[in-house]
Parts: structure tokens; C-alpha cells; sequence
């Protein structure tokens, strides 16, 4: 099992930036891909991005490509989401999620984060 402590959300006017920080302890982190997801009121929890464990491979929500970049550290038990360009869409509580499989479905992630909330205003 490994435990995940999402930071850096807040507020932010639309065109900002943000840089979501995802720290975990626990299982070796660097055994375990990584996946970052939203979920706006009302509606289903989404992928927004997903790395590798080895870092070299990650894979993009059309909705956020090009403007999102996932990054880890393992090292520093981290996994990162730079934010760019954001939009008044993507106002939402963003959860960190390890899994043992490269997938961009929630329920194949057994080890979630309680979320940082986003919010993007116009």
C-alpha cells in the first residue's frame, strides 16, 4: 500500500498556472505507475494524466494535452502535474492514484490521495 498527500491547489485566474504536487510513503514508489484524475461536482471522476514508473513514458486526457505535463521524482517519492493555461473547465478536486498496471481506468488504482481542490475562474 502506499499513502498519497496531494498539494498545491488553490485559486487561479484563467490563462495561470499551477504545479500539483503528489508525495508518497509507504511501498517502494518507484514500483508503481502513476496516475493524476479530476472530479468536478456532479459529474464522474476523469483521467487527466498518467506516467511509467521509469518516468519515460506518460499518456494525456485530450482535454488537458498540451497544456498539462505529468513528471515524477523518483528520488524524492514525488510525482508532479504542471498546470498551464488552465481554464475555467478545469475546476475540480485532482487526486494522485498509484497502480500497478499503465492505465487510465480508476478502478485498476487501489491506493488514492483525499485530493487538492482546483479552481479556475474567468
Amino acid at each position: 500500500q502506499v499513502q498519497l498527500v496531494e498539494s498545491g491547489g488553490g485559486l487561479v485566474q484563467g490563462g495561470g498556472s499551477l504545479r500539483l504536487s503528489c508525495a508518497a510513503s509507504g511501498r517502494a514508489f518507484a514500483n508503481y505507475d502513476m496516475g493524476w484524475f479530476r472530479q468536478a461536482p456532479g459529474k464522474e471522476r476523469e483521467f487527466v494524466a498518467l506516467i511509467a514508473r521509469s518516468g519515460d513514458v506518460t499518456s494525456y486526457a485530450d482535454s488537458v494535452k498540451g497544456r498539462f505535463t505529468i513528471s515524477r521524482d523518483n528520488a524524492k517519492n514525488t510525482v508532479y502535474l504542471q498546470m498551464n493555461s488552465l481554464e475555467p473547465e478545469d475546476t475540480a478536486a485532482y487526486y494522485c492514484a498509484a497502480t500497478q498496471y499503465y492505465s487510465r481506468k480508476p478502478t485498476l488504482y487501489n491506493d488514492w490521495g483525499q485530493g487538492t481542490q482546483v479552481t479556475v475562474s474567468s
